[in-house]
């Protein structure tokens, strides 16, 4: 319905494949990939037998033009995308934010990803977007490139538009315009000639003037570029990255109205308790998947 409503397909034809998406390599190759794939990292089939016993069965793939093996769903969804694009593709995926820092197969998925592919955007979504509560967003943006010996990832421009930002779905949903200042950040007619808004305000760097449209500039600015050594220099290679003050955690009187407080208590409770969700589901072994969930 989607689709249709944004008018892609018809009545009579829609473009849609009922089918683990991650099941194999599809073949097809891309020039562009837009996609929000679905959050959460494990993956199982729920199976009733003709005794109306119920198992679970966790989904084993073996993707052998994946770079990292792991059970979490959108490390490997990230992993497909890149296999989906032809060379100079462009991506476009939201992932969350454990995708940003997560050790092992996390870390190695992003070194291999910044060595292949140019990862050259990093938009940190505010809280409050998404119907599970908690789940906080990024929108990564990358173009897959030819085999190299260097790595093809020079810098990555983050824009932070979630540190003393609040959105709720209802009473102050997100808009178009409060993404204006982004847009003209990541400027699609030439990004490879950007500017950023955040510099020393007494030491301001020679290259750091305000992006056309920019609303917040020096220390406030929330569009800055880190170096693809800076990056891969981190601890795991992590690109969750933030600079801004957290106003709500220095002064008093800054401090957001209890509402919005209230609403973030309750989507870090939230987050909290999926994740013992996952982990009691775990424990409760596949012979009775509803044993001790929370």
């Amino acid at each position: 319905m989607n689709l249709m409503l944004h008018g892609i397909g018809s009545e009579k034809s829609v473009p849609i494949v009922v089918t683990d998406a991650l099941a194999a390599d599809p073949g097809d190759r891309f020039d562009v990939v837009l996609t929000n794939p679905p959050f959460g990292k494990k993956s199982s089939t729920m199976i009733v037998g003709e005794n109306g016993r119920v198992s679970t069965e966790k989904d084993l793939v073996e993707r052998e033009d994946f770079w990292a093996t792991t059970s979490n769903k959108q490390l490997n969804f990230l992993q497909h995308v890149k296999t989906l694009l032809k060379p100079h593709g462009r991506c476009a995926i939201v992932v969350p934010d454990n995708v940003l820092f997560e050790g092992g197969a996390g870390e190695t998925i992003r070194r291999k990803l910044m060595h292949e592919c140019d990862v050259h955007t990093l938009l940190r979504l505010p809280t409050g977007l998404f119907y599970a509560q908690g789940v906080k967003a990024n929108v990564l943006f990358f173009d897959r490139k030819p085999a190299a010996e260097k790595p093809w990832t020079q810098k990555l421009w983050i824009y932070d538009l979630r540190t003393n930002k609040h959105f709720t779905l209802k009473t102050d949903p997100l808009k178009r315009e409060d993404l204006d200042e982004f847009v003209a950040c990541y400027n699609p007619k030439n990004r490879h000639d950007r500017k950023p808004t955040w510099f020393n305000e007494k030491a301001p760097h020679t290259n750091a003037l305000p992006a056309s449209g920019a609303r917040e500039t020096g220390l406030n600015g929330r569009w800055r570029a880190y170096d693809y050594e800076e990056l891969v220099a981190r601890d795991k290679a992590s690109l969750d990255i933030f600079w801004l003050k957290d106003e709500s955690l220095s002064e008093s009187e800054n401090l957001p109205a209890p509402d919005v407080i209230a609403q973030q208590i309750v989507e870090d409770l939230e987050a909290a308790l999926e994740q013992f969700r996952e982990i009691a589901t775990d424990l409760a072994g596949p012979e009775s998947p509803a044993k001790g969930v929370i």
